[in-house]
């Protein structure tokens, strides 16, 4: 059986060359391509239009947009119209953006849980069709609709996946979203506490765990000397032991190395601190929470994931992507 992959796509590359990853992994099977927005880089609906319009199958999805920079019902107009140019293609993906990004462009970060809740029910409702009066804490629409003029006016197929990375956020998602967005940059056994908080919010929903979709991002360098595919990851897993200690601690990193990395980098890091800080990072860090080494050695770690409730590892790659995309083309499990 072939085990479905996608590629995860930041703003590393330039979008052009984007678009040519995408259409050489829709040649080569992958299953979909996420486009991620979890800085102020690259906003994900442009090249999401540019990856769909050059393709004829792949899915597409945002890796994840933001709950809080777009109005709701802008929200369900822009992947309804991402949906008239990919029918049945388009993923909306949500998140609840992290701090202290979201505090330094003036968005206070309350009650998130409520905010995640009220946008997918509204955005949900707009996109089948419904005329929507809602008046919660976040969330405020007057009798609004999807006002289709001059096409047909249909329920549009765009399932919500939410990212989830705390255990409260995981438990809502098992109960009010398509799917989840596993994080990257966890261990395979972090996974095991998501699955019970997903578990047990598909409970309260009446449903069962499997009805949930679980693609999980996982950073894949790729080389095939297994030193230089270390090496290519170990700075990315730096920085994000600076920004995300929390999940970096839920995945079993030392509190040690993590003090250690945090007394060298500020918010935001510069690359000489990244530099810095990279030699305190042992291989049997990058290696826990990615999968690097020769294409075997790095299957063999994203099938660690799977075997721990990934149902599409979603492969952020690091150095050369087509050769990412040859390891993973065609992998029979």
């Amino acid at each position: 059986m072939i085990q479905p992959v996608a590629l995860y796509l930041q703003d590393a590359h330039p979008i052009r060359d984007g678009i040519e990853f995408v259409r050489y992994a829709e040649a080569k099977g992958f299953d979909a391509v996420w486009q991620a927005e979890s800085r102020l880089v690259r906003e994900a609906t442009v090249p999401m239009a540019a990856f769909a319009t050059v393709t004829e199958r792949i899915k597409v999805g945002s890796g994840v947009a933001d709950c809080w920079t777009r109005n709701p019902a802008r929200l369900a107009a822009t992947f309804s119209t991402l949906d008239d140019l990919a029918p049945g293609r388009i993923i909306l993906g949500l998140g609840a953006w992290w701090d202290p990004l979201a505090a330094k462009v003036g968005i206070e970060r309350a009650r998130p849980l409520t905010v995640m809740r009220e946008v997918v029910i509204a955005v949900r409702a707009l996109l089948h069709n419904e005329t929507v009066t809602f008046d919660g804490a976040y969330v405020h629409l007057d009798g609004v609709e999807l006002d289709y003029v001059y096409q047909e006016r249909r329920p549009k197929d765009v399932p919500i996946y939410i990212g989830a990375t705390g255990m409260k956020m995981m438990e809502l998602t098992g109960e009010i979203a398509d799917g989840v967005v596993l994080n990257y940059l966890v261990s395979p056994e972090y996974n095991q506490r998501a699955l019970e908080a997903l578990a047990r919010g598909a409970e309260r929903a009446g449903r069962p765990l499997d009805d949930i979709d679980r693609p999980q991002l996982v950073v894949c360098s790729v080389h095939e000397d297994h030193q230089t595919a270390l090496d290519m990851a170990r700075l990315m897993v730096t920085q994000y032991l600076g920004q995300q200690p929390h999940i970096m601690k839920a995945s079993g990193v030392p509190q040690s190395l993590l003090d250690a990395v945090g007394d060298v980098l500020t918010w935001p890091a510069t690359h000489e601190q990244v530099e810095a800080a990279s030699e305190l990072v042992p291989d049997e860090i990058v290696q826990l929470l990615t999968a690097s080494g020769t294409p075997d050695e790095a299957r063999q770690q994203v099938a660690h994931y799977i075997d721990n409730g990934c149902t599409c590892p979603i492969l952020y790659p690091l150095g050369d992507v087509h050769a990412m995309i040859d390891a993973f083309a065609g992998w029979e499990r």
